[in-house]
């Protein structure tokens, strides 16, 4: 057992012989999350596409007056969130029991399965039961991934690997359009869920080739000091008695969905607003998910960078936090670019980029929060029931977008600018302090 003076950094670096490879780990990780939202994201990309029949699209009408096809377009993604939230509700503790190697790779071929399954259908309900069966699989990618995290680097580190490999989210904006491009074009809507389906079975085969266990370093638990003494003695008592827990739930509750809002309706927005198709979107949309790569490297690095300087994990974070917050309020103007800029969709484009780029950062410091206030053991199981909290609260947004985003969308947009800060100002009530020192127990 090192010395309480001894930070989890300084612990990490004694084994040279991890040091590249946790980087591979970082890697496969960001392959993952890169296929996984490929997968979730398809069905928006090819929105277009799904204006036919069976989805009540009615031919000369304009998109505003649809308002059976965004009823249905509204339920084949509010079922994907709720069944991404309730599969949140096991797979954490399925990580925790499993170990990350093969609770990861279940949870990829489950996923991949169901897009491949989605191909295969022609109706509503098709759709809602493919996209439901692809949720329950994808609640798996982040709980695992955090966990993997946890387990490879030490507390300075987890904020910039988890940026980097939840940057995956953004690179799969690069990947995705052209490929589905590329398939659509030639197969039909069909084959993007065929297409995107098989990459994640084949990171199945590579992520259980890689000998994860046999060369994972034992430095997995890192915990503030102030906790270390409770838990020690007393590692049976529940997490759900501890406020950091309630805290991890209220900012992945109000902050995700704003995030789902983007990656579900980004697509119909430059569609409906600035008459972009699927080709067209293509060069706008990489430009978006890079600033949100940026975003969530450069966030995951600001945390670190100030904890290095001598920051206190509290202050490091929540500073990060807190500019994200801040870089998110500007996307409120949105509906206005239309008309400011008549034509034009690169305005709102922009603030799009800092939108995206904000949440990314928050995203990544708010992972490593989890792993900042929770033993390795049970920050799978925090993460899950962190992520159903924003699944149920992008189902719900998802509800209220489905039914007034055409008509007023400057109500949707104000909610979306003052999320974070309303999310951030719960967090600083719930936990006043997250804690300074850290270092492994295991």
């Amino acid at each position: 057992m090192p010395s309480q003076n001894k930070t989890a950094a300084q612990y990490a670096f004694e084994q040279p012989n991890n040091l590249s490879i946790r980087w591979l780990v970082c890697f496969l990780l960001f392959l993952a999350t890169t296929i996984n939202y490929m997968d979730r994201s398809v069905f928006s990309l090819i929105e277009p596409l799904l204006h036919l029949h069976f989805m009540g699209w009615v031919v000369g009408f304009n998109p505003t007056h649809q308002s059976v096809y965004d009823m249905n377009y509204g339920r084949v993604v509010i079922t994907f969130q709720i069944a991404y939230g309730f599969g949140f509700l096991f797979a954490g503790r399925i990580m925790d029991k499993m170990g990350t190697r093969f609770g990861y790779a279940l949870a990829i071929l489950i996923w991949g399965c169901a897009s491949v399954g989605t191909s295969l259908v022609n109706s509503v309900a098709g759709l809602c039961v493919a996209r439901a069966i692809l949720g329950l699989g994808e609640s798996g990618n982040f709980p695992a991934a955090v966990k993997a995290v946890t387990e490879w680097f030490a507390p300075d580190e987890r904020a910039l690997a988890t940026g980097l490999f939840n940057s995956g989210s953004n690179a799969a904006a690069f990947v995705g359009p052209v490929l589905i491009d590329a398939a659509t074009a030639r197969f039909g809507w069909h084959a993007a869920f065929l297409c995107t389906g098989l990459l994640g079975l084949l990171w199945a085969i590579l992520w259980l080739l890689f000998p994860y266990n046999r060369l994972r370093p034992r430095i997995a638990n890192a915990v503030p000091i102030a906790k270390q003494g409770r838990l020690q003695a007393a590692k049976s008592l529940p997490f759900l008695r501890d406020r950091g827990f309630y805290a991890v739930l209220a900012i992945k509750g109000l902050a995700d969905p704003i995030f789902y809002f983007y990656l579900f309706y980004l697509p119909k927005f430059l569609h409906d607003s600035y008459d972009l198709d699927l080709g067209q979107i293509r060069f706008p949309f990489i430009v978006i998910y890079t600033a949100a790569s940026v975003g969530s490297i450069v966030g995951g690095w600001l945390s670190g960078a100030l904890m290095k300087r001598g920051y206190s994990v509290n202050l490091g974070r929540k500073a990060a936090l807190l500019l994200c917050a801040l870089c998110v309020v500007p996307v409120v103007l949105v509906p206005r670019m239309h008309s400011l800029f008549p034509g034009n969709a690169w305005p709102a484009i922009g603030l799009f980029c800092l939108a995206t780029a904000a949440h990314q950062g928050w995203s990544a410091n708010v992972f490593a929060i989890c792993s900042d206030l929770f033993l390795s053991s049970r920050v799978s199981t925090v993460v899950s029931l962190g992520g159903a909290a924003g699944a149920v609260g992008g189902a719900l947004f998802t509800w209220f977008v489905s039914r007034f985003f055409s008509a007023h969308p400057m109500i949707i947009f104000s909610t979306a600018a003052f999320a974070y800060l309303t999310a951030l100002f719960i967090f600083q009530i719930l936990m006043p302090n997250i804690g300074r020192d850290v270092y492994p127990v295991d």
